[in-house]
Formats: structure tokens, C-alpha cells, sequence
């Protein structure tokens, strides 16, 4: 047994002891006084509210004529849109009548011969109901109008 043991050294300090633990607070480098970054503070904040004074007025000037733009473009766009309404509306009046052409007795925009709404004017614009209004156009354009177009 003693043919197995092994010569092992200590483990020890070093020679002269441990270095002493520091516990004593070591304060943080200052680079600034308090006065310093108060300026400091203040002149940013007063350099700041200066660039959004500026800023602002120039997205107020943006927003102004953005306004008056829309303003003066409103019009057209209205026409426009009640024109590209009545052509659709001419569409389905041709479409119904090339499609109802061989029916006998059939007269466009009635039922049969029998007005459909009996108390208006005789020259009183109905508009159709979202359907009868894409009855003749193509399924993608429907489709379109119906569904993507109201999310976004």
C-alpha cells in the first residue's frame, strides 16, 4: 500500500499573504459638475425647443396646402366619380336591354311594362342597390370593389 501513495504538495497562501480586500467605496469619476450639466441640460432643451418650433410650423405650411389641394381637387374628383357612376349606369341599362331582347313586351327599366317605382317623377334617378349596380360588370372588378377595397 504504501508503494501507491503520492507526494502532494500543499496548497498554501503565497509568501507574504493575501493582498488586504478592498471594501473601502471608491467613488465614480465625475466628468461634469452639477452646474455643468444643468447648463448643459437647459441649453439642449432650449436648442430642441427651438428645432420643434420650426418644425412645426413648417408641417403646419405642409398640412395648409395639403388642405387647400384637397380643397380645390374636391370638385373634379366628384364629378368625376358621378360621371364614371351614370356610364355604369348607361352599362347595365344596354346590358339589360341586349339581354332582354327577345323577350316579348319587355321595356328597359321596368318590370314587364309596369314602372317598379310608381310615386317618383318620371325623371327621377334611382340608384340601384350594390348589386344590381355590378350586375354586369366582371367578377374580379366586384370582387375588388366589394372586399379589398373597403380595408384598406
Amino acid at each position: 500500500m504504501e508503494a501507491c501513495q503520492v507526494a502532494r504538495k500543499q496548497d498554501l497562501p503565497p509568501p507574504g499573504g493575501y493582498k488586504p480586500i478592498p471594501y473601502k467605496r471608491v467613488p465614480a469619476k465625475t466628468f461634469f459638475s452639477g452646474y455643468t450639466m444643468f447648463a448643459g441640460y437647459l441649453g439642449i432643451t432650449a436648442a430642441a425647443a427651438y428645432l420643434y418650433y420650426k418644425n412645426y410650423k413648417q408641417i403646419t405650411k405642409d398640412q395648409i396646402e395639403m388642405r387647400s389641394a384637397k380643397m380645390a381637387i374636391f370638385p373634379m374628383l366628384m364629378a368625376e366619380r358621378d360621371r364614371a357612376f351614370l356610364k355604369q349606369l348607361r352599362r347595365n341599362r344596354e346590358a339589360e336591354r341586349e339581354l332582354m331582347k327577345d323577350v316579348p313586351g319587355w321595356e328597359v327599366g321596368t318590370y314587364y311594362g309596369e314602372k317598379v317605382y310608381n310615386l317618383l317623377p318620371p325623371d327621377t334617378l334611382v340608384e340601384p342597390i350594390y348589386h344590381e349596380y355590378y350586375a354586369h360588370s366582371r367578377p374580379y372588378e366586384w370582387y375588388q370593389r366589394a372586399y379589398l377595397k373597403l380595408r384598406s
